[in-house]
């Protein structure tokens, strides 16, 4: 199988040793976002924007891979409080539809860039 490496502008540039996202084969990992402005490369402003923006850019990963968060079959999210659980579940119904993909949601002590939120997935594209 052949491994290709996913980037896009539409989402953060890596802050780090990774990539946005590897595909090998018709799967494709995506690496952690957090609430990073792709352009300004600032966090934005509180956990309901940061939920927001950590789903737009997944979405213009998972785009970018050539597939859609509708592919996601596994989505891990982390929180620094266990508390906004309730305000992930209610955003990511504008982003996903049934059937769900598999979950799980981890509390944390803290992120990088003080982030409030950070998700990463699989997707599968066949």
């Amino acid at each position: 199988m052949v491994k290709s490496i996913i980037s896009t502008p539409a989402a953060p540039a890596a802050i780090g040793t990774y990539s946005q996202a590897v595909k090998i084969g018709e799967t494709v990992y995506l690496s952690g976002q957090i609430g990073l402005d792709p352009v300004s490369m600032q966090m934005v402003d509180g956990i309901d924007a940061q939920i927001v923006r950590v789903f737009d850019n997944l979405k213009a990963v998972a785009e970018a891979a050539g597939g859609s968060l509708a592919d996601v079959v596994k989505l891990n999210v982390f929180l620094t409080d266990l508390a906004n659980f309730a305000k992930v579940n209610e955003t990511m119904t504008r982003y996903f539809s049934a059937p769900f993909p598999a979950r799980a949601a981890v509390g944390v002590k803290e992120l990088p860039r003080g982030a409030l939120i950070e998700a990463d997935g699989v997707m599968f594209i066949g």
